[in-house]
């Protein structure tokens, strides 16, 4: 039950919003912005004459691993203090999340009837612990500002108005590979916007070498597959298949097994993908791929696992809608038990786990992030199209967010 005056509701908001600040102030694991660190660092290096791949942080194997275009994008960190660069990189994440939640948890809270203003308030507190997004915001990283773009694409596209649909994907192709995949996305769903993302992406990319041939060049033949610039495949941030892979077998962990894993993950994606684009379902869609990119991906560290908060969504949203009491609660458990295992940090309490030495409890701990993806990729309930709600004057003040339409068929239209 919740309170119907607005007192009482900004009372309890009140409450939340300073228990999640206290939490965040003291739970371990802060990371000092050291990834915008290392964004500020490298293009000041690189206005004052150095190559963008060269450059190291201080005392750290780590240096500046996007495409060129990412570090031209950064430039105008020179004309700021380091303050001033970490404050414009939390307002960047603190914005895109707004506008994430708005498209992704608002439609939600509409259809089943809650007050939006409070509802929001309180998603955004859960949101805001959940250790990706801890972990996006603490390290200064752009996943929530990507994530941002593909989600810009995905509103148009459930709205009916795809004329510009296809740029958002393309730009954060162009700044990290890793939303190259929303690319495939819609090449298998046929959209026309596959070549507008195809296009600007390429464009993004060749404005990126013209701004730095050399390093453009070392970028694509020498950087790209160095994954040692990244960091160690077994480290227990990486979340991805090949992570567990390479836990298993730290010595030398099996190409044979990885690539088999990949093939597996992106054929299980694309027919549930374009099942759900063919019943007009782009939320799943989407989410399916974003689940997607962090599995195939060589290195899915932690935070770049906030591409599986829209899947996490769709399970709590496909067990508010159920009539069924019994796979209710059955779906609402599933996701709460996955909102609550990737809020944990469970993943950091096996942190040299290789090859088995802890049996069982260190295989699911040290992969529970990647397993929770895997869960699901293949067990996601496929969503029904949804007739939304009548409009109601929205809190906050914005356009009303609207549940995907149907697709036309394929033969009506037209890839951190």
């Amino acid at each position: 039950m919740t309170p119907r005056s607005t007192l009482g509701r900004a009372l309890i908001l009140l409450g939340l919003v300073v228990a999640t600040a206290v939490f965040l102030a003291v739970i371990p694991g802060h990371r000092g912005w050291f990834d915008v660190g290392v964004y500020y660092e490298t293009v000041q290096h690189w206005a004052h004459g150095g190559q963008i791949y060269e450059y190291r942080r201080p005392g750290t194997m780590y240096g500046f691993t996007y495409p060129p275009f990412a570090a031209l994008c950064m430039l105008p960190l020179t004309l700021v203090g380091w303050h001033t660069a970490i404050a414009i990189d939390v307002a960047v994440s603190t914005l895109a999340s707004a506008a994430l939640l708005y498209w992704l948890f608002d439609p939600i809270a509409r259809r089943q009837g809650w007050n939006r203003w409070f509802s929001f308030g309180i998603a955004a507190c859960l949101f805001a612990i959940l250790n990706p997004v801890r972990d996006t915001v603490s390290f200064g990283q752009i996943n929530l500002l990507l994530m941002g773009l593909v989600f810009a694409d995905f509103r148009q596209l459930t709205h009916g108005r795809g004329r510009f649909a296809g740029i958002g994907i393309g730009l954060a192709a162009a700044l990290k590979l890793t939303p190259l995949i929303f690319i495939g996305y819609l090449a298998i769903t046929r959209r026309r916007s596959a070549l507008t993302a195809t296009v600007t992406a390429l464009v993004a990319t060749a404005v990126g070498h013209l701004a730095a041939p050399q390093a453009s060049r070392f970028f694509w033949t020498d950087a790209l597959w160095d994954t040692h610039r990244v960091g160690a495949l077994a480290y227990v941030s990486n979340q991805s298949l090949q992570g567990m892979v390479a836990r298993f077998a730290p010595s030398a962990p099996s190409r044979i097994a990885w690539v088999a894993g990949v093939l597996v993950v992106l054929g299980v994606w694309a027919v549930r993908a374009y099942r759900a684009a063919r019943r007009g379902d782009q939320r799943t869609g989407f989410a399916l791929t974003g689940l997607a990119s962090c599995l195939v991906s060589p290195i899915t560290w932690v935070h770049h696992l906030v591409w599986t908060l829209p899947a996490l969504l769709l399970l709590a949203d496909a067990g508010l809608r159920s009539t069924d009491r019994a796979r209710r609660r059955r779906l609402l458990t599933a996701a709460g038990a996955a909102y609550v295992v990737l809020t944990s940090g469970v993943v950091w309490l096996w942190p040299g786990e290789t090859g088995g030495q802890h049996g069982l409890s260190g295989f699911f701990g040290s992969n529970a992030y990647l397993l929770i993806s895997l869960a699901l990729l293949f067990g996601l309930p496929a969503g029904d199209r949804v007739t939304e709600p009548a409009p109601t004057p929205p809190l906050p003040p914005a356009a009303d967010a609207a549940l995907p339409a149907q697709l036309p068929s394929p033969a009506s239209v037209g890839s951190g």
